[in-house]
């Protein structure tokens, strides 16, 4: 079969890269990765729409790789999938003609019979291409470093939270068949795999739209595959991380890490309850709850600053809780009013140097804590998993202990004999920075 030359751009979210995954699966042996889009028949971008940043970022890498093809001659076909264009629709069609195909996330599975279409209508193209499109069928092609891999276990969500689009541009919560997700995850380990990250916009209510509590039992036949050695967990709403739950995990035991990526968004109760967030509560009981069951969790947490609404009085609340808590690992991003959102509607919207003074605020007491919180482990013997060679530095690997998820949290430098990718190795800690470990195996 006719090989088929791909370049990707993949933006957003570990989500988004599973979605590019299995596009790029479906060609099967026939695809060949292109490091260059001169180099592709096609060129695909998966976009994010979540946030008036993302929404600027996609539609310049739209415009910039656009502008890099014009002069070719054959043309790659240009094809521009993902959030943006579920978000926008129609309205890309008219803004961007350069493109040749905008696929929604719906519709991905698609992928080889558009692009035969696309074929067909351009009238160009190397030969074989056609037959190469039409074997497309679904698989998953794994992109991350040979450590890790994420597992995608729902699309979509039930909550609504009223600065959030991504019900509408994803849809409700559809939980995936857990057989599936068994299947993935067993392939995953079996080309080497050692960590498995769960991932969803809501891990914690896979299976409610089954009318069932089906994450415990998915969680027990994770745990008992051959190869895992740690299984993460991300996305955990605050509202479904209750006593049973957290009790089932305390009893689960390795391979699954006490680290919960909550995304409070917020403290102040008057800010959660206009934010229309699926709990009400202090979230102090909420991390309280979990330090019960794991006193030595590591917990990481997102918070939106500068919300409609939020006095002054109502930021230093948040700021205290920032300091009393001690999050390990802690995301702040200021608010946008998002088309299409409740929040954007909402009054006292905040000026712009508000919301990135009381961002760099609580970054820089993060910084602090998290350097301070660091600083415990120097000296300690762990295990690290190894990602991938420095790309500077020869004998020198970026890896990642427990506490560190991929891609979001910090990275633990080390070196040392038989230490490559993929690898988890015993090393001991011997310098702690602000985000960052050192270590020697």
């Amino acid at each position: 079969m006719e090989e088929v030359r791909i370049h990707t751009i993949s933006l957003g979210c570990p989500k988004n890269q599973v979605d590019t995954e299995w596009m790029l699966g479906g060609f099967g042996s026939a695809f060949v990765n292109a490091a260059e889009p001169e180099d592709a028949d096609v060129v695909l971008i998966n976009t994010c729409g979540f946030i008036e940043p993302a929404v600027s970022e996609s539609l310049q890498v739209i415009l910039d790789t656009a502008q890099s093809l014009v002069d070719l001659d054959p043309r790659p076909s240009l094809v521009v999938t993902g959030c943006l264009v579920s978000r926008y629709g129609q309205d890309l069609h008219g803004e961007l003609p350069e493109v040749d195909l905008f696929l929604e996330i719906g519709r991905q599975g698609e992928l080889g019979q558009r692009l035969r279409d696309l074929l067909a209508e351009r009238k160009s193209g190397r030969p074989g291409l056609e037959s190469a499109f039409a074997a497309f069928s679904p698989a998953r092609l794994l992109t991350t470093p040979q450590s890790f891999a994420y597992l995608k276990i729902a699309e979509g969500c039930d909550n609504r939270c009223r600065f959030c689009t991504i019900p509408f541009i994803r849809g409700p919560l559809v939980s995936r068949p857990e057989a599936q997700i068994l299947d993935d995850a067993r392939r995953c380990l079996d080309q080497g795999r050692k960590e498995l990250v769960l991932i969803a916009q809501d891990v914690t209510a896979y299976g409610r739209d089954l009318g069932q509590k089906a994450l415990r039992g998915l969680l027990e036949k994770l745990a008992s595959m051959q190869g895992l050695e740690w299984l993460r967990l991300m996305y955990l709403y605050p509202a479904g991380l209750d006593r049973d739950l957290l009790s089932f995990l305390s009893e689960l035991g390795r391979p699954f890490v006490p680290y919960f990526d909550i995304p409070l968004q917020h403290a102040h109760p008057d800010i959660l309850a206009s934010m229309g967030r699926p709990f009400r509560r202090d979230p102090r009981a909420v991390v309280e709850q979990v330090r019960k069951f794991f006193p030595d969790a590591a917990l990481r947490t997102t918070f939106i600053v500068g919300y409609p609404g939020e006095t002054e009085e109502r930021f230093l609340e948040l700021e205290a809780f920032v300091r009393e808590t001690r999050f390990m690992h802690l995301g702040v991003f200021p608010y946008y009013p998002e088309d299409g959102s409740e929040a954007a509607i909402l009054p006292d919207q905040m000026p712009d140097e508000v919301k990135e003074e009381r961002r760099d605020r609580i970054m820089a007491l993060q910084a602090e804590i998290s350097a301070e919180l660091l600083g415990e482990f120097a000296g300690q013997e762990m295990d690290v998993l190894v990602d991938r060679p420095h790309e500077e530095w020869p004998g020198l690997y970026e890896g990642r202990v427990w506490f560190q998820a991929p891609e979001v949290d910090g990275i633990t430098y080390v070196s040392g004999e038989n230490v490559g990718p993929g690898m988890m190795v015993r090393a001991v800690i011997e310098e702690a920075k602000t985000y960052d470990l050192v270590a020697l195996a």
